[in-house]
């Protein structure tokens, strides 16, 4: 296949597009400055882009915007997040749309389409979305590839939960005060924490695109833990202890806003990938955070 791919040097993207052309795909990485082989430029802000690589392309996956983990999330931020994810999306949804044979489209998202907490509820596919800024954020994303269905074009929406690796993104901010034995369970630890493991990720995406598969795709494991699980869990794996506990107030005193992404539930079901025939490597929260860990 030849896959267009948008967000193709992140930490999600990169080992993507590696993965991709390891099982002998060709890949064209959408860059913003002058393009090199195997890239083409694009200026997503402005909609532009080579309509001809688009019109040539089997697949399209769009994995780019503004990271949601940067704080403050200040007003001008805020708008930056909605921003860059609306002007991407649209912009290779409409190419997609204007292709004599549309590309199969997947979208990214995340499981904040479903809200900030939503409790112990099980939140497959066919759940009612949730309330909130980050919410609103990925539906209005969700919303922008409307272009590319309405053209008859196969469409999945990438619900991506908190993806582990050491090499970055929250894990590797996280190690640090758990190999130093500070590591703590956030308020009662009661609430669903939502992962999956980059390996994972990488091939539960190359499934999508692979296989028939359309419509939204929660992207996390099948035996989710909660945030106690997962401290001790990783206390475990690092052979390190973590009986501490960070109070829900002292969270917020110090984080704001941005504890009711931290202090909140999601019990995400991965009930597409399943139901595809996938099978994950690291099914449950012992097997990612050894993956993600390298132990």
């Amino acid at each position: 296949m030849h896959v267009v791919v948008g967000g193709a040097s992140g930490f999600l993207g990169a080992p993507l597009v590696a993965h991709l052309r390891e099982r002998g795909h060709e890949v064209t990485r959408l860059v913003r400055r002058a393009a090199g082989p195997g890239e083409s430029w694009w200026n997503p802000a402005e909609g532009l882009l080579d309509q001809a690589v688009i019109d040539r392309a089997d697949a399209v996956v769009n994995l780019s915007g503004a990271p949601i983990s940067r704080w403050p999330r200040t007003r001008s931020y805020r708008e930056e997040i909605l921003r860059s994810r609306l002007g991407a999306t649209t912009t290779l949804a409409t190419a997609v749309a204007a292709s004599p044979e549309p590309a199969a489209l997947l979208s990214g998202s995340g499981m904040s389409w479903y809200g900030v907490d939503r409790g112990d509820e099980p939140l497959t596919e066919q759940s009612g979305p949730g309330a909130g800024f980050l919410a609103e954020v990925a539906q209005q994303w969700e919303s922008a590839a409307q272009p590319a269905v309405r053209a008859g074009a196969r469409v999945a929406w990438l619900r991506t939960s908190v993806v582990l690796d050491r090499s970055g993104g929250a894990l590797k901010l996280m190690l640090p005060p758990f190999r130093a034995g500070l590591g703590a369970r956030l308020g009662d630890g009661r609430q669903y924490f939502s992962t999956i493991s980059r390996r994972d990720w990488v091939a539960a995406v190359t499934h999508v695109l692979e296989h028939d598969v359309r419509g939204p795709v929660n992207l996390a494991i099948p035996h989710v833990g909660t945030n106690r699980d997962f401290t001790e869990t990783l206390g475990r794996v690092l052979r390190r202890p973590a009986f501490l506990a960070a109070p829900s107030f002292a969270i917020r005193l110090a984080l704001g806003g941005l504890a009711d992404d931290l202090l909140g539930s999601l019990r995400i079901e991965p009930q597409a990938l399943l139901s595809s025939g996938f099978t994950f490597a690291d099914p449950d929260l012992e097997q990612v955070l050894r993956t993600a860990t390298g132990r």
